[in-house]
C-alpha cells in the first residue's frame, strides 16, 4: 500500500510544473497560548466554497469578523500557496461537531489526505497537521477542508514556514 503512494509521489515530482519562487510572507506566532511557539504564515485569504459559506464571527484570539461555515458533506479549497521543504505543518482554528478532514492538493490533481480535526462547542486550535507534499520541494498546493460528520467553522489557516526544531 505504501509503495503505490511512493510511486505516485515520485511521478508527481518529475511531472509537476516548476512553481514560482516562494515569496517571503509576514510571520506570526498565533498558537503561543497553546505552547506552540512556531512561526506561521497565513494561508491565502480567498477560498473556493463547495456547499460552504462565509459566516459572521471568527475565533476570539484575533480572528477576523468572518469564518467559513462548512456543513456536513461540504468543503472549502484554498487558493494556491507556495510551499517548500521548510513548510512542514499547518494549523487552523475550528469549532463545530463531528469530524473535519484535511487534504493537500498538488498539481496536476494529486490529493492526499493528511489529517483530521474534531470540532468542539467552542473555538479551539486544530492539531498540528503534517504537510507531506513539502517533501517534493518547492511547489504550489491547495488545502481542502471537508466536513465529514457534523458541521464546522474554520478560521485563520496558518502554514508553518520553519521546522519545529
Amino acid at each position: 500500500m505504501l509503495r503505490p503512494l511512493l510511486l505516485a509521489l515520485t511521478a508527481l515530482l518529475f511531472a509537476a510544473p516548476a512553481a514560482q519562487a516562494c515569496v517571503d510572507q509576514p510571520l506570526s506566532k498565533p498558537f503561543t497560548p497553546w505552547l506552540d511557539y512556531a512561526w506561521y504564515q497565513a494561508a491565502p485569504p480567498d477560498w473556493e466554497l463547495n456547499g460552504a459559506s462565509v459566516a459572521a464571527g471568527g475565533h476570539p484570539w484575533g480572528g477576523g469578523s468572518e469564518s467559513l461555515s462548512i456543513p456536513a458533506g461540504a468543503n472549502v479549497v484554498s487558493d494556491p500557496v507556495c510551499i517548500t521543504l521548510a513548510h512542514p505543518t499547518l494549523r487552523f482554528f475550528i469549532r463545530g461537531n463531528g469530524v473535519m478532514a484535511v487534504s493537500i492538493i498538488a498539481e496536476p490533481g494529486l490529493e492526499l489526505p493528511v489529517g483530521v480535526a474534531l470540532g468542539s462547542a467552542s473555538w479551539s486550535p486544530s492539531p498540528i497537521v503534517l504537510n507531506v507534499l513539502n517533501l517534493l520541494g518547492e511547489q504550489d498546493v491547495r488545502f481542502r477542508f471537508t466536513s465529514l460528520l457534523g458541521s464546522h467553522r474554520i478560521d485563520d489557516v496558518w502554514i508553518d514556514p520553519y521546522s519545529k526544531g
